[in-house]
């Protein structure tokens, strides 16, 4: 089990601090994994990454996800090893070719092709994760001959953020799995797992890891359809995503609050054992508090992480 942990806007002065106390309680608490959202306006995924492995000490901390087309991949691989460095072997390396609103209408970046960019850049990545030396691959986007020196320790593992057929192929092949959000159990157990393990047995890899994005609310049954309006109004935003949409339509959610578990304290951990049943490796939580007020809100963002934090070693 994993543990959503992302900087809060706009409260710029305490936002190191509170990034660095969720990390350190979600190490202290049990959590598996610690996902470092990279959201387009806010901070650096990698870099907080860096600051949290210097606060705990078991913890796995991944990147969900780094977009490929913002870092030529020397500048990644320098700030990925970096990071490993820091972490002494803790960190997991989370990309994806994101969303053509972010790099082709905020960024004025190309989207055309995005699988073909994720499979050049995975040459260079793989070069580069091998260990110290000269990194010289030339292929469809890059020319790069360039030595790397930042750290022996062994490869960082890469996850992909697949959503379509394609990706899913290349993240089975190349990478050690993928990255979810908007998936919910059908599309993972009937579209998204099958061919992601598929494709890692034929080139000879272990099974992929499959990392469910899943918002998460516990509130009295009766407050569930608050949850659920919340969980939209907040979360909403990447579904305009033609990608998102594609990957909706293989499933039986229609919106982010139809993967949302919410409710009493059996009513979550039934909805997030569905998820380890349709093939996901690792769940990756976003806590959604309710209620009227901060003050509220807090106190239900308390209750929810406290209990998965008891729920941490049952789950599968």
């Amino acid at each position: 089990m994993g543990l959503m942990i992302g900087p809060e806007r706009r409260r710029y002065d305490t936002k190191v601090k509170r990034l660095l106390d969720d990390a350190r309680w979600a190490d202290q608490a049990g959590f598996a994994t610690a996902w470092i959202p990279q959201i387009p306006d806010e901070f650096d995924a990698m870099t907080a990454t860096a600051l949290m492995g210097r606060e705990t000490s078991r913890i796995e901390l991944g990147t969900a996800v780094v977009p490929t087309q913002t870092r030529h991949p020397i500048a990644l691989l320098q700030q990925a090893l970096s990071t490993q460095l820091v972490c002494e072997g803790r960190f997991t390396l989370g990309l994806g070719p994101s969303h053509h609103w972010i790099v082709s209408d905020m960024l004025g970046l190309s989207y055309e092709r995005p699988a073909a960019q994720v499979r050049s850049l995975l040459d260079v990545l793989d070069a580069g994760l091998a260990g110290p030396g000269t990194v010289d691959v030339d292929n469809e986007h890059y020319a790069v001959h360039n030595p790397l020196e930042v750290t022996d320790k062994p490869a960082t593992p890469v996850l992909l953020a697949a959503l379509g057929p394609v990706m899913l192929r290349l993240a089975g092949e190349r990478t050690d799995g993928t990255i979810l959000w908007l998936a919910d159990e059908k599309s993972i157990d009937e579209f998204i797992a099958p061919r992601i393990v598929a494709a890692a047995h034929a080139a000879g890899r272990a099974d992929p890891r499959v990392v469910a994005g899943v918002p998460v609310c516990l509130c009295a049954n009766s407050e569930v359809d608050a949850a659920k309006e919340r969980t939209n109004r907040i979360l909403s935003e990447a579904e305009i995503s033609p990608n998102y949409q594609r990957l909706l339509d293989r499933g039986n959610a229609m919106s982010v609050a139809d993967i949302l578990a919410a409710g009493d304290e059996a009513a979550v951990l039934n909805r997030l054992r569905s998820f380890a049943d349709a093939g996901a490796t690792d769940v990756s939580i976003r806590v959604v508090p309710i209620g009227n007020g901060r003050d509220e809100l807090l106190a239900s963002s308390r209750r929810t992480r406290d209990f998965l934090a008891d729920l941490a070693p049952e789950i599968p």
